[in-house]
Parts: C-alpha cells; structure tokens; sequence
C-alpha cells in the first residue's frame, strides 16, 4: 500500500510549512524591503525632530524582521502579523504631525514617508520570498475529481492536487467529495495546483497506529499479501511486515501458501521505524490464550474426570489429546481392553473424542487419559462366561516361538501353548501348525480373571489320534513300526504318527538277556512286535517282539499238569536245574523235586548245598547235558513258568513199569518190585 522506502521520520522532522513560510516573509517583508539609506536618512539637513521619526520607523522594522519562522511539524508559534508595520508607521506619521516641524524639517520628514512606501513596493515585487515549508500536514477539503487526482481546497483561493498515480498504484480508497482530508505539502507546483501527497499522511498516521500498538503490546489486524523465504508478509494498515513462518502457529505450517489473501492477528515482536522493518508474530497471541486457557484448565481437572478433547498427534506409543489448553498422553495401552498394533488403529489426527483423567499432576502438568475405561471391563463377567473345559470359537492374533494368541472377543486373549496345540508329539513351531487371522475351536483349559489370564488348547477340541489309534490297534495285534528312539530300559518304536509303543528289554528274547538295547536296536530299523498292553490315561503303549513267535503259548496248549516229559538238563543251579524242554522253552526242576529228602540229605546230593566257587557239575542224580524224564507239577502261562519234578517222573515210571509187568507175565500176584527190577536187569 505505501512504498518501504517512505521514512515518515524524515517527515517528522521536516521544516515550517509553505503557507507559514509564505505567510512570515509577507509579513517582514514589509519593512525590511526598504534599503537602510531610505530608511534612516542621515542628512545634515534633517531636523531632530525628523531623525527622530526616522529612527522611530526603523526600530519597527527590527522587530518586524525579528518575527519568529515556525517550527515542527506545522504548528507556527507566535509571530508579529503585517498590521505592526502599518502601525509604526501611523505612530511616525502621528508623531510627525504632533511635532512642530519646520517648513524644511516637514519637507524631510514627508520625503522620508514616501521613500519608505516605495521602499515596501520594491521589497514585495523586486525580493524572492522565502519558499512555503515542506512535508507540512494541514487539513483540506475535497472539491472535485479530475483525470490528473483529487483537487482539494487550501483556502485563500488556492486549490491543491493529489496525483491520481496515488491511487492507481496502491488500495487507498478516493476520499469522499467535501470530505475534509489530512494531506501533506511536497513542494511542488502543476498547473497552477500545489503538489500534495494523501499517501504519506495516511502511512505517517499509520505508523504513528503501530508505534503506539507496540509499545502497548496490543493486537493489530493483517492481511497475508506475500510468501517469501521464511515467511510471510502482512499488510498492517499499509505497511509490509514480516511474519516468520515459525511464528504463525504453535506447530509447524506445511503449506503457508494456502494463506495468501487471509487476514490474521497478529502481535508487533519488532519494530524500527528508521530503516521501516516491522517483525509480527501470530504465534504469541496463540501461547498467550494457551497459557490463560491452561491456567484455567488445571484448576478444573482431577482424577476420574471424564473430558472432551481432540487429537493432537499420533505416536508409536500412543496419542496426545488437547483437552483445551493442556494435552494429555493417552497410551497405547489405554485405547482398548483388546489388541492395539498401532494407535492409529483406534484415533487419527484431529479426531474429538471423551477420555477418563487417570493420573494428574498438576505441578508437573502432565495428564495420563484413559479410552477403554469408559467401556466395561470384559474380565469382570469372564469366568462365568467362559469356564474351564468349555469349548469356544476364537481367532489366532498373535503368533509366538512358545504358542499363539486367541482372541475369545475383545479385551480378552488365551495363550494356546505348543504342546497343546497338535496331538503330535513332534513339537514344530506354532507358525507351521497356524497363522494369524485363522479362526479356530479351542477348549478353556484354566482361567484367572484376577490375573487376566486364560489357558487355551486346540488339540483338546480335536478328536484324540491317540484313543482312535489304540482302538486301531489291540492287545495281541502284531504291528510294524520304526525305532524312533532308544534308551537303556528298550525302545520306542514308532508305529503311526504320534503313536508310540515301548519294547521293553525283557520282551526281546525268551532267553536271551539284553544288556544294552543299542546292540540290538538301530534308529529308522524297522522291527516287527506285538501289542501287549494299552494305557490310555497314561498314553503308554507295551509291545513285544519275543512275543510275535509265542512259543509258549504253543507249548501250554499241547501240555498239562502231571504229563511226563522228555528234557536236557541244559545248567545247574544252587536251588535246582533248569531243564530245556525245546527250543526257547526252559523250565526248573527244584531240589526238592530231585530226590527224596532222605536221600539227600545223605547221598552225594548233599553237596549241592555246599557253598562253592566254580558252576556246580551235578544235581544229585542229573548232570549237564543229558536227558531225565520229568514230570510236570506245574504250569503259569501268564509268567511263563514251568516246575517239573525228576523225582515224581521215576516212581510214576516205576509204577506203570511194575503194573506192565503184571499184566504181561504169569507170575503170582505175589512178585515184589525187587522182582520186577531184577527182570529189568537180567534183560540188559
């Protein structure tokens, strides 16, 4: 609106106006017009009478010359008007006539009054006078609009010109017609017009506006006319201010060209009327009404408060909401009863919304707010809603080494353990058995509602592998498998996937003793067994391999208590022989079953109860190695047992021998054993 370059503190300190200029030199121009020698005549001539009267005039014309020019910004002081020279010279002319004069002393004094009016003639017309002041302010009256500007009115039948180029080339709005108008005097003349400025009075008074607004810290109105480097420029009242970009607002602007043509208050930071710069700040008046609004606002809020706010910013780790003068942290952990990956999932930038004060610190002004304490706590009411062995849909949101994370509904999750997840005994990792967003049936296992916690299973929703494979699979089922693992008790040999039998090493051979199951067994070997025993509460399966060809079993069916059988003594032990009967089938045949207390106790069979070093050669009457008939006294199928008795075998043979003899010989009914054995002997 007005050029920069304008410095209305030049024109504070400009010189008397032009009209008071005029107005002084008019007037002493009156009498110092007039040469010293026509105006104090020194002839011998002239009476004193006379030279009185002349010095009379010239004492009035040094006080007309000593009338004092005006000063400052057009304010004229007191000065002595054109009337004081007319009155001098009526006194000189009163004093002249009151005189007696001689006829040559009134000749003098009549020559001396017309030298002095011509003097005053030749001092108006033959003297420049003095030029009307410059930058002057006076007051004027619009009188009509012209191609050339506004002619105004100066009085005195004088008219001044304000070139229209003043409003063609700035905003400044044409007075009204008889408007009464400041304007100030440039000095220059156009066709009979005074050169005069609107402009310049209209900045003068303007900064006179801001100077005053900034020494008292008050708000002024700007319009955003320019975007430069750092800012912007606003028009205050006509003058081109600066206004930083970071003192627009309390945070940073992105776009200041989107502010163009608005108009904002502002706050005059800097000023220096000199060099005409102006520094505005938008951003003090901002902290100002936040600092009231904060002050105010601390003295109002408390714990447990509910507030309406908006949202500020958005983090990583939560949101900051305005509450109108102080913000407040609402954590990542307090929008939701659920699972919150990013805060931005639940409030956006600018979004108004009710929280709860949770802490409040007034001292240090920081407010901690609360979302999900508005909405009821899904704890409360979980236990009855979700007890323990139920089965309920939920859906995998989290995916860990050690699980997964079920949401049952929001605000409440179960942890899934991996070995709860598969019936497989192989543990994988969670990520290959499930992902997030899959819905899937689970069964409460445990819940703690004081500790917010619940215990998951997914394979306990899922029909048990297990229970359906030991049903696959029963006592006395001969199955294939492959050796999964070995210990020193046997091995586990893995029939199906998940389903694992244990050989023990007492079912590996029937005679046999296996020491170290690593001899017999190697991992991935594929081994054929029987399926002995099934414990389902356990999950425990026994299989056998000496059992796949049961001999025994054979054995106990063509055999029976009280049978004479054929056997090898195959070792002598302290308590008896053990006799082989066939192949893998071995039986015991005790001391007591040997021979006949008697005779042991007195026969070499004595000896066997003797402590001795070496493995024994004998039991009474059998020997390694050989053949005895035995009989059978008795048999236990389930532990694989057989007692035998060498004693009962003989008399049992002795007697079916005896009554054979009878039965083919006709010998009396009288013959004795000794008889018989004689016969026996005598045949051989």
């Amino acid at each position: 609106m007005f050029s920069d370059h304008d410095n209305p503190s030049s024109a504070a300190a400009a010189p008397a106006t032009e009209s008071e200029k005029t107005q002084a030199g008019s007037e002493a121009g009156s009498t110092q017009g007039v040469p010293p020698q026509a105006a104090s005549p020194q002839t011998p001539d002239a009476s004193p009478q006379a030279n009185e009267t002349a010095a009379s005039v010239n004492e009035h014309k040094q006080e007309a010359t000593a009338a004092p020019v005006p000063q400052g910004d057009g304010d004229p002081r007191p000065q002595q008007s054109s009337e004081g020279a007319s009155d001098a010279a009526a006194t000189a002319a009163t004093a002249s006539a009151a005189a007696p004069l001689d006829p040559e002393a009134a000749a003098a004094a009549e020559e001396a009054a017309g030298s002095e009016e011509m003097s005053k003639l030749i001092d108006q017309y033959s003297e420049p006078q003095e030029g009307t002041t410059q930058n002057e302010i006076i007051e004027v009256k619009v009188v009509a609009y012209t191609e050339q500007g506004v002619v105004v009115d100066l009085g005195g039948k004088s008219e001044g010109l304000i070139p229209a180029v003043e409003f063609a080339e700035s905003d400044i709005p044409r007075p009204e017609p008889n408007a009464t108008i400041e304007v100030q005097r440039t000095g220059e003349h156009k066709e009979g017009y005074v050169i005069l400025s609107y402009q310049k009075v209209l900045r003068r008074r303007m900064w006179e506006k801001i100077d005053a607004v900034y020494k008292a810290k008050e708000t002024i109105t700007g319009k955003v006319v320019d975007r430069i480097k750092g800012g912007l420029v606003v028009d205050v009242g006509g003058v081109r201010s600066f206004l930083p970009g970071s003192q627009y607002d309390l945070r940073p602007t992105q776009n200041l060209d989107n502010l163009l043509g608005q108009e904002v208050q502002v706050r005059i930071t800097k000023l220096n009327r000199r060099r005409g710069n102006v520094v505005v700040s938008r951003r003090a008046l901002l902290e100002e009404e936040l600092h009231a609004k904060r002050a105010q606002l601390m003295e109002s809020l408390h714990e447990g408060q509910t507030v309406h706010g908006h949202v500020k910013n958005v983090t990583e780790y939560g949101a900051f909401v305005d509450l109108g003068g102080i913000d407040g942290l609402l954590h990542l952990t307090d929008l939701s009863w659920g699972r919150v990956k990013h805060p931005s999932d639940i409030v956006k930038p600018d979004q108004e919304l009710d929280v709860i004060i949770l802490k409040f610190d007034k001292e240090k002004q920081r407010v901690s707010l609360g979302l999900k304490q508005l909405m009821p706590d899904p704890w409360v009411n979980a236990a009855e809603k979700y007890p323990a062995g139920g089965k309920v849909k939920g859906k995998i949101v989290g995916v860990v080494d050690y699980g997964v994370f079920v949401e049952l509904e929001q605000g409440i999750e179960g942890l899934v353990h991996v070995s709860e997840m598969s019936w497989n005994k192989k543990v994988q990792h969670p990520s290959k058995i499930a992902k997030v967003g899959d819905e899937v049936d689970v069964v409460v296992l445990d819940i703690k509602p004081s500790d917010r916690r619940v215990s998951l299973g997914i394979k306990q929703a899922l029909p048990d592998p297990w229970l359906q494979t030991a049903d696959k699979y029963p006592v006395g089922t001969v199955v294939t498998g492959k050796v999964r693992n070995i210990a020193e008790f046997g091995a586990f040999i893995e029939i199906e996937d998940g389903f694992d039998g244990l050989v023990h090493v007492g079912d590996v051979s029937w005679t046999g003793r296996v020491k170290n199951p690593h001899e017999v067994f190697k991992k991935g070997e594929p081994i054929t067994a029987k399926v002995l025993k099934i414990d389902p509460e356990n999950r425990r399966v026994s299989l056998g391999i000496k059992q796949v060809n049961d001999i025994w079993g054979d054995w106990f069916k063509q055999h029976k208590v009280g049978q004479i059988v054929k056997g090898k003594v195959s070792r002598i032990a302290t308590f008896g022989a053990f006799v082989e009967l066939g192949d893998n089938i071995e039986a015991l045949c005790h001391n007591t079953e040997i021979e006949d207390r008697r005779r042991r106790d007195e026969g070499p069979a004595a000896s066997m109860h003797r402590t001795s070093t070496g493995p024994l050669k004998s039991a009474g009457p059998l020997e390694p190695g050989k053949e005895y008939d035995f009989k059978i006294v008795k048999i236990s199928p389930e532990t694989r047992r057989i007692g035998l008795s060498y004693r009962a075998a003989v008399k049992q043979i002795e007697r079916k021998e005896i009554e054979q003899y009878r039965s083919t010989t006709k010998s009396s009914s009288t013959a004795t054993i000794g008889d018989v054995m004689k016969q026996k002997l005598a045949s051989r």
